[in-house]
């Protein structure tokens, strides 16, 4: 379709129609979820594992992603390109992702995505801004909810009021228990709008809610990978390791059959691993970094680095290993820092360490802390991530980091 047809088109609301095999419905047009979930769901696609495609739903106001999403609902396939080491080979490889059926912007499109979701929807991922569960004062009944659980909360209740099948909701956003945090949303903005309705409707609030915590499935998720930068005008820059672990739920809908994703029983052993083997590892060679005077900008280059990279190996060996090991299986631990060790020393990712820097007392608390109390109770020694909690960080700089 010509570009000024397809800008009219997505500026129209009711003509629009879907396909309806794009049954997983996504919230969130960022590169990482272009590069992981996309891409994962399209190479299931390909290899015939699955059959459910995407229809991705733009719902920011800035005119930078709208943009996006015109580009996206035009083109509907896009180059990730994989750089990196996996297994100790390097990668270099460019995947073309056709997993996108269509892109829509709420704001200009809110009934045709009502519509579809109540229709033809199995699943809804997201992967919202830092804010993205922030709700304010947002209802539910307002036309168009400006926060993701508002929008959510309307489109449940209007899939509902059909006598549709409750939905898989699958919250990709990098909070503890998110998909049980997103529920507790949801539920709460269900209850306070059902208070606030003056018309009757087919069936009450309550029903409502017993609908959205029986019928629907809330599956906490985690997922990992590294999308260094974005390519121009669609696409993205990626590590090859990626993980996008779903905790399994009865009657859950799965969105694709990959091997990078797992499903599992519970997620807090993956979710032990990358918050005290990996982001500890960043935060610790930080620590060495600033006591090492800042010699290097990135961390491939502190991975070539004898009086940065001897520390940090030392310190997961004897300290955070050990440690951890009074939760997980010690060769599930080594695994997990080698392949670790690999996507630090990754030759083709521009990671700056003064951006892992960010935050940095807080995540000494979250990251080294609770390993060293572990330590402690089972009698080993941890000098050296102490000695890193002692340090005094400068660093008031309230901008998130993601590593």
């Amino acid at each position: 379709m010509h570009s000024d047809a397809m800008m009219n088109h997505v500026m129209t609301d009711e003509p629009r129609v879907f396909p309806p095999d794009a049954t997983i419905v996504q919230f969130g047009t960022g590169r990482f979820l272009l590069a992981h979930v996309d891409a994962l769901v399209s190479d299931s696609l390909s290899r015939g594992a699955s059959e459910a495609r995407i229809l991705v739903v733009q719902t920011s106001p800035r005119e930078e992603g709208k943009r996006k999403a015109r580009a996206l609902a035009e083109a509907r396939r896009y180059p990730v390109r994989v750089r990196g080491q996996r297994d100790g080979e390097r990668v270099d490889d460019e995947q073309i992702v056709e997993s996108v059926a269509d892109c829509a912007i709420a704001e200009e499109a809110w009934p045709a995505i009502t519509r579809h979701v109540v229709e033809h929807a199995r699943i809804i991922v997201s992967n919202t801004a830092d804010g993205g569960f922030e709700i304010g004062d947002d209802s539910s009944l307002n036309a168009i909810p400006t926060s993701y659980p508002g929008k959510l909360t309307q489109l449940l209740r209007a899939r509902f009021e059909a006598g549709g099948e409750g939905l898989t909701i699958l919250p990709c956003e990098l909070i503890d228990a998110n998909a049980a945090t997103l529920k507790a949303l949801v539920v709460e903005m269900a209850r306070r709008d059902g208070d606030a309705r003056k018309v009757e409707t087919p069936r009450d609030t309550a029903d409502f809610i017993e609908w959205l915590e029986t019928r629907c499935v809330w599956a906490n998720t985690l997922v990992d990978r590294i999308v260094s930068a974005p390519l121009e005008p669609l696409g993205a820059i990626a590590e090859p390791y990626a993980l996008w672990a779903i905790q399994c739920e009865p009657g859950m809908a799965i969105p694709c059959v990959h091997p990078d994703v797992e499903i599992v029983d519970d997620l807090a052993p993956q979710a032990l691993l990358k918050l005290h083997v990996l982001n500890l590892a960043h935060t610790f060679l930080v620590h060495r970094w600033r006591c090492a005077g800042e010699p290097v900008d990135f961390v491939r280059e502190a991975m070539a680095t004898a009086a940065l990279v001897e520390p940090l190996t030392d310190v997961l060996d004897r300290e955070v290993l050990p440690a951890l090991a009074t939760r997980l299986p010690l060769a599930t631990l080594t695994a997990y820092r080698d392949v670790t060790l690999e996507r630090f020393a990754n030759p083709y990712l521009d990671h700056r360490l003064a951006d892992i820097a960010q935050n940095h007392a807080a995540k000494l608390e979250r990251r080294l802390k609770p390993v060293v109390e572990m330590a402690a109770a089972a009698g080993i020694a941890t000098p050296h991530l102490a000695q890193a909690l002692r340090e005094k960080s400068d660093d008031n700089d309230p901008v998130r980091s993601t590593s």
